[in-house]
Parts: structure tokens; sequence; C-alpha cells
């Protein structure tokens, strides 16, 4: 459970980077959003889940 802390503070940590240094590059990425098709949005989600699984996978081995 203390993992699940830990990479729920990673990813918060990496997103809160992003938008302090680049916030109007996030907001128009944000308003942009809309236009990408959800099939697009769904294999980008896949391929996210699949990369931060072997990235763990090869970390915890």
């Amino acid at each position: 459970m203390q993992d699940l802390w830990v990479a729920l503070g990673l990813v918060m940590l990496l997103e809160g980077t992003l938008y302090a240094l680049f916030p109007n590059h996030m907001i128009e990425m944000m308003r942009k959003l809309p236009e990408v098709p959800p099939a697009v949005l769904r294999v980008m989600g896949i391929v996210a889940v699949a990369l931060g699984w072997l990235v763990v996978h090869m970390v915890r081995g």
C-alpha cells in the first residue's frame, strides 16, 4: 500500500512540475484536447498503461 502512495505522489510531482514550468503550453494543450478523437485517446491511454507496467516490472523485477 505504501508503494501506491509513493507512486501517486510521483505522478503529482511530475504533473505539477509541468504545470509550473509550462503553464501556457498546458492551457493550450487542454484547449486542443476535445479535437482528439476518442480512439486516439484510448490508444494513448493503453500505451501509457503498458509503458508504466513495463517500468514497474523492470524496477521491481
